[in-house]
This record gives structure tokens, sequence and C-alpha cells, in this order.
């Protein structure tokens, strides 16, 4: 499970180094192959290869006749990009995908289980503090959600 926050620096050939602690479970669960695409929250997802794949086939046996599906298809699976972790375990992210997550130089990578966010770390800021303040959207908890005890 990768969980928590951690500040990064990309390069300016848009590398960063994956933080220590993550390096040997990557290199267990894929051998340092990861896979990014981009989120609707306008930051990047970072995937081990194994279960890209698996979300990636759920992706793809959803109905294409279905617009919401397709644009989540053109959207998650279009944008996917196989990258691999080198000796010194760094990611070399693409161009378009530094773009779209309007990642510069200080980013933050937030551990979601079996994968990543990568947020330009000023954007990740302020969207922290608006759900910290609730100003995030609707505060109505889904019915799966309603039971859960924290």
């Amino acid at each position: 499970m990768f969980r928590g926050a951690n500040k990064l620096t990309l390069d300016v050939k848009g590398r960063l180094v994956m933080p220590t602690r993550y390096r040997e479970r990557l290199q267990e669960r894929c051998e340092g192959k990861l896979v990014v695409t981009v989120d609707k929250d306008q930051c990047l997802l970072i995937y081990p290869l194994p279960d890209w794949e698996e979300i990636e086939r759920k992706l793809m046996r959803l109905p294409s006749m279905n617009p919401q599906s397709r644009r989540l298809q053109r959207l998650m699976v279009g944008h996917a990009t196989d990258l691999e972790l080198d000796g010194h375990g760094r990611l070399l992210l693409p161009p378009n995908l530094r773009e779209f997550g309007l990642l510069t130089r200080d980013a933050m990578l937030i551990g979601q289980g079996l994968y990543f966010e990568l947020w330009d770390e000023a954007r990740w800021n302020e969207r922290r503090d608006e759900w910290l303040a609730g100003d995030g959207g609707s505060t109505d908890l889904p019915t799966e959600l309603e039971t859960l005890s924290l």
C-alpha cells in the first residue's frame, strides 16, 4: 500500500525521484514499470503496471456507446504512458503530461493505496485547504460511506 504525502522536486528534464520508501515495493510489484495518466482533478495518476492493466481492462469493458464511458476511456487510456524507474529511482514525465498537471518544479506525490496522485505543490495545497474547509463540493456522503467509522 502506498500512503503519505511526499514533497518532490522535478528537475529541468521533468524527472522526479521516487521516494526511497516506495522503491522496494515498486520493484517487487512491477519491476519498476509504471503507467502515468491524467485525472479529472488535473493531477496525474501513477500506477504500478499490473494494477493499471486491471483498471484498463475494466475501462475497456465499459459500454462504448455511452458518452461518459467513451470520455473516460479517451482520457485515461488515451493519455496512459508507460514509465520505468531508472537506476537512480527516477521517472521521466512526458512534457504533455507535465503540462496537463500544471507541473513545474515543486510537486506533491500523494499515496492512494494502490497508486499515487502527482500534483503541482501549490495546486495541491489550494485544493487540500478547500477540502478541509468544506468548500470542495458537496458534503453529503455517498450511501456506501454512511456506516464508515474512523
